[in-house]
């Protein structure tokens, strides 16, 4: 959705405003059943560790079924999207755009938990190749046909933010039709069992809903904060939620690929657990610590010095007083994310390592308390007592993201992580 709001700058403010909170509450649908799936990451990992291969195919399964229920379960969201919107009550030109967002978007979920599931099949090996290149693939039918779609390009109708909205989901399914055939190469299904492993394991599904189904909500509840942050944020108007839109964006230059080596991480954590090398999957953390830390000092510095080059991109096809203004404050936004930028490499990498053990119910009660006890219930009473200023808001997300950063250190250096494990004990099948 990050390609859509870049595209949609270059289209109006009011698209560009209306996407961010519209994208957030369809992914917040998504992320529970996302979530849930990607934990099929840590027991391909820890197989791969135990040398227990025949039953990595099945654990793919096992989330390819949550995935189609996910896509018939989107579809009630999607029928009440004027209702949701309605109730949230943002300015009528921002509204009408953004149920036209989510009611598309919502039938993307079903593909986008699917391509989730059968990646963690590549992910959980360490074949990070794969996934990079599908999602390559991806992104780039993305942004042609965004440009394609939104402007009317190539014969194509100009469809706006409802042609953002399609092109997201054509590259979702592509997504999830690549990482399909992959699947089921000849070698994959004689070594995993990726054809005959196709049948329902009550118990094996059992263990991945236990372990999966708290990283599911943590994500859920983490998604949803996020969203009700945003929709708190647009009731100050659509300049400042049109600037937080902006400031998200490039924030997830940072954080973004921070996420792709926490999944790296936990991959190295799985394997080393499943393998009984709790040692090894202590260095491993570590060594992506340092390396988490140097990249998010390189953004840090750069948010300080250097904010107007990040905003570039936005302001090439766009114009008028409403993004000028947007532009300005975003700049100011910028230099609120540097402060939490390292806190924020602490939090993403010791989250992934807890989770590649097995630490699930800790790291989701822990990020619900915070993000709701500390950014999302204070960012409410602010503005309903107050009337705060925008940086009073973002200030709160500060506050959430520093306090992470320190308590997921502590429990990671505590190390009850070490004695976990999520697979079955090897006498049983």
């Amino acid at each position: 959705m990050f390609v859509d709001r870049v595209f949609l700058t270059w289209h109006s403010t009011t698209s560009l405003a209306a996407a961010l909170p519209a994208g957030f509450a369809s992914f917040t649908i998504v992320s529970l059943f996302m979530g849930t799936v990607q934990y099929a990451n840590t027991f391909v990992a820890q197989y791969v560790g135990a040398k227990r291969p025949e039953r990595i195919g099945p654990v793919i399964w096992q989330g390819a079924y949550l995935s189609i229920f996910s896509g018939f379960f989107a579809l009630v969201p999607s029928y009440f999207a004027s209702d949701i919107f309605n109730w949230i009550g943002h300015a009528p030109e921002i509204r009408k755009e953004e149920i036209i967002y989510f009611r598309i978007t919502c039938y993307g979920v079903g593909p986008h938990v699917l391509s989730t599931a059968i990646s963690c099949f590549f992910s959980g090996r360490g074949q990070t190749n794969v996934v990079l290149l599908v999602n390559a693939v991806s992104i780039s039918i993305n942004i042609i046909l965004d440009y394609a779609l939104i402007f009317g390009y190539w014969g194509l109708p100009s469809m706006g933010i409802e042609g953002a909205a399609w092109a997201t989901n054509i590259g979702l399914l592509v997504s999830a039709l690549l990482f399909s055939i992959l699947f089921f190469r000849r070698q994959h299904r004689q070594v995993f069992a990726t054809l005959h492993g196709w049948k329902p394991d009550i118990t094996l599904a059992k263990r991945m809903c236990y372990y999966g189904g708290p990283n599911g909500l943590n994500f859920f509840l983490d998604i949803m904060a996020f969203t009700s942050f945003i929709l708190i944020v647009g009731k100050l108007g659509p300049i400042p939620l049109a600037a937080t839109n902006l400031a998200f964006n490039i924030n997830s230059l940072a954080f973004m690929p921070l996420i792709g080596c926490g999944i790296a991480v936990s991959t190295m954590v799985g394997q080393r657990i499943g393998a009984d090398k709790p040692e090894e999957a202590e260095f491993c953390t570590w060594t992506a610590v340092h390396i988490a830390v140097g990249y998010m000092a390189i953004m840090t510095i750069s948010y300080l010095a250097v904010p107007k080059i990040f905003l570039l991109p936005f302001g090439i096809h766009a114009t008028g007083i409403e993004f000028q203004q947007a532009n300005i404050l975003a700049e100011k936004l910028l230099r609120i994310v540097a402060i939490y930028c390292l806190s924020d490499a602490f939090y993403l990498i010791f989250t992934h390592a807890l989770k590649g053990a097995g630490d699930t119910r800790f790291v989701m009660w822990t990020s619900l308390g915070l993000s709701w006890g500390t950014m999302v219930i204070p960012a409410y009473l602010s503005l309903t007592f107050f009337q705060p200023s925008i940086f009073i808001l973002w200030s709160f997300i500060c506050l959430y993201l520093i306090l992470a950063g320190i308590i997921f250190y502590w429990r990671f250096k505590k190390g009850a992580w070490k004695e976990m494990k999520v697979i079955e004990p090897t006498n049983i099948t």
